[in-house]
């Protein structure tokens, strides 16, 4: 019976809630702000792309950073392969045709 009670106690202060005038500061205090999406507020410099400023790589927009590392990474890993592997496959292939 208690559980009843509490249940339409509950129902009637939703409704009374939602049946209320509401005042000019209340209604304000609904409208949705938008509190860390201002996307357009830089702090500090502006970045640019990495092309337009390319000795400084600080001011580069970090997308560009990250491509022009991985392929600066990529070309140091590619040149160090071939660099130490040269001339390895020539040698087995002159070894085999001298074999025959």
């Amino acid at each position: 019976m208690a559980t009843l009670a509490a249940a339409a106690a509950r129902q009637a202060a939703t409704l009374s809630r939602f049946s209320s005038p509401r005042t000019s500061a209340q209604a304000s205090s609904l409208i949705h702000r938008r509190g860390l999406a201002g996307a357009a507020d830089h702090h500090g410099s502006p970045k640019v792309n990495c092309w337009t400023d390319p000795m400084s790589p600080s001011k580069w927009k970090e997308e560009h950073f990250v491509i022009v590392s991985l392929t600066g990474w990529g070309l140091a890993i590619y040149g160090g392969y071939s660099f130490f592997t040269r001339g390895k496959g020539k040698k087995e292939e002159k070894l085999v045709e001298a074999a025959n």
